[in-house]
């Protein structure tokens, strides 16, 4: 097999997978607007692949990078090992699919990604392990405790609804000013985010110490654009808190499936990432690129039927306390794509879930159901490592590579 080939063996892999993200991991942010009737379902699709590849595009980089470079030390992935992963993954996320109990992309991916490594002759890199370990670990009982906190918020009758949906709007949009966001242009050592490049704009004559904005600029720009969207969402409950409130859960959709898009694409071209220059003579924006168009295929193919499907679990959930699953989401997986990591979408959104469930009692959340998925999830990653390390053995002795 000649060297081209798996290149672009591990290309299509990459594409391939890229498709299967946008159809599945980032079409249940919308579904609660669909339940609620807020949009129909063809729409929502159209603003998953839409809002998904801008994410990929504007926050991909930072997880793609983590995932082609820091999970194993002292070897750079081949064209044949990256191929080998990204089938790996794409056909444990597959069997998800099939099955009925999602698999975490996150998991399958890292799991293929270090099997393929070690197989390469790599070290583990046990720093990076031990920090994704402590962050996925986390992620269940932080979308627990934020989901639940504001579920119970929004249900509470000493708060108008109409104040606290135009609350989290404002909360929303302070945290939107402050996440990271590669196309923005900002001063050299700044984080590129809104707050940032809108405060530098803003002439205050001679420069401060290091060139950079105030950091009490920053903040008052954050806070314009909260009390922007507060603003917003209150003017428009003073009319309809039942438009005001599908109105809301629409865009917290949308903002999630742009997080998501950010998070999950590094999935599909973290691995391809290091042929890039050299195997692949492209740049990593182009890579990054590529992936977001397979995003945005895979949520006009396949993200009807995943939404029609989920819509159906949230209309039980109800508007409130799906809005209450979204703004955890949206706050973890925001968090995620700041320190690199990769992370599973299903884990928070289902952890979001239960957590603004909670509120209403325990009669719904099945013990055994969500014991069945965590061991099929830890199954999945320790699995999808055996298989690429011995798969990437095989074909490689096979080969002579």
């Amino acid at each position: 097999m000649s060297g081209l080939v798996v290149v672009v063996l591990a290309v299509v892999a990459g594409l391939a997978l890229a498709w299967a993200l946008g159809a599945s991991s980032t079409s249940p942010p919308l579904a609660p607007a669909v339940a609620v009737n807020a949009v129909p379902v063809m729409r929502a699709a159209v603003l998953v692949g839409v809002f998904a590849s801008l994410g990929a595009v504007a926050q991909g980089g930072s997880v793609s990078a983590t995932v082609g470079e820091d999970l194993v030390r002292g070897v750079e992935l081949t064209p044949l090992a990256s191929a080998v992963g990204l089938l790996t993954a794409a056909i444990f996320i597959a069997i998800g699919v099939v099955t009925g109990y999602p698999i975490p992309a996150a998991f399958a991916t890292t799991g293929a990604v270090v099997g393929v490594g070690l197989g390469l002759g790599g070290d583990p890199a046990m720093g990076t392990y031990r920090q994704l370990a402590t962050f996925w670990l986390l992620v269940p009982p932080l979308g627990v405790a934020i989901s639940f906190t504001t579920a119970w918020i929004l249900r509470h009758d000493a708060v108008p609804t109409e104040w606290a949906v135009s609350g989290l709007a404002g909360l929303v949009g302070v945290l939107l000013a402050n996440v990271s966001l590669t196309v923005v242009p900002v001063p050299s050592g700044e984080r590129p985010t809104l707050a940032n490049a809108a405060a530098a704009s803003i002439p205050l004559g001679p420069p401060l110490a290091g060139g950079g904005p105030p950091d009490l600029l920053t903040l008052v720009v954050s806070l314009a654009l909260g009390g922007a969207l507060f603003g917003g969402v209150y003017a428009m409950a003073r009319e309809s808190v039942d438009r005001a409130v599908r109105r809301f859960l629409l865009g917290l959709g949308a903002l999630v499936s742009f997080s998501s898009g950010g998070s999950q694409i590094g999935l599909a071209t973290g691995p391809v990432e290091p042929l890039t220059g050299g195997a692949l003579p492209v740049s990593p924006t182009v890579v990054l690129l590529a992936g977001a168009v397979g995003l945005l295929a895979g949520a006009l193919t396949g993200a009807p039927r995943i939404l029609h499907a989920v819509a159906r679990e949230y209309a039980d959930l109800g508007s409130r306390r799906s809005i209450a699953a979204l703004v955890s989401a949206f706050v973890i997986t925001q968090t995620g794509i700041l320190l690199g990591f990769p992370i599973s979408l299903n884990n928070i959104i289902i952890s979001s879930v239960i957590g603004s469930g909670l509120v209403a009692g325990t009669d719904g959340i099945s013990a055994r159901k969500i014991g069945f998925t965590a061991v099929a999830w830890v199954g999945a990653l320790v699995s999808a490592f055996a298989v690429a390390l011995g798969g990437y053995t095989l074909v490689s002795s096979a080969l002579g590579a």
